[in-house]
């Protein structure tokens, strides 16, 4: 079932985020998919803070990918945080990450991973963010997708 909410600010894309972690367990994979300045850098703030991660949340571009560690509260989760925009489809790269090992312990959240990484799981969590032009409005669609 698809949910669509209208997220007004920045907080409320963090807040989306924090309740969407309610529902994400260890080896869960999250795709964001959005124009620049959709939110999914938020997004991704809000599910770290809502699983309970270590440090500070911001846009893995330069990086690719970066690992953020349980914290110290009763059920917190790892998180690895990953920016795909640079990869551009190339599957050798992707596949060096070794995401799908990452998978069996932490929450996996891909921004711009829509077409690139949902054969690493049997499901995942895709979440379209929209931007309205002019506007800081922005619209997430989200739903859990059965891979084929």
């Amino acid at each position: 079932m698809t949910e669509q909410r209208v997220l007004s600010t920045v907080e409320d894309t963090e807040a989306l985020g924090r309740e969407l972690a309610d529902d994400l367990r260890p080896g869960d994979l999250v795709v964001l998919d959005g124009p620049l300045g959709a939110g999914k850098t938020a997004l991704t703030r809000g599910i770290a803070a809502g699983l309970g991660v270590e440090g500070r949340v911001s846009s893995p571009t330069f990086i690719i990918a970066r690992q953020h560690r349980a914290g110290p509260r009763p059920g917190a989760i790892a998180m690895v945080h990953v920016d795909a925009y640079r990869l551009g489809g190339d599957l050798d790269e992707l596949d060096a990450l070794d995401l799908d090992t990452d998978l069996d312990d932490a929450v996996v959240v891909v921004e711009w991973g829509l077409g690139v990484v949902e054969h690493l799981a049997d499901r995942h969590l895709r979440v379209l963010l929209r931007r309205e032009s002019e506007s800081e409005v922005r619209t997430a669609e989200w739903a859990w997708i059965e891979s084929s």
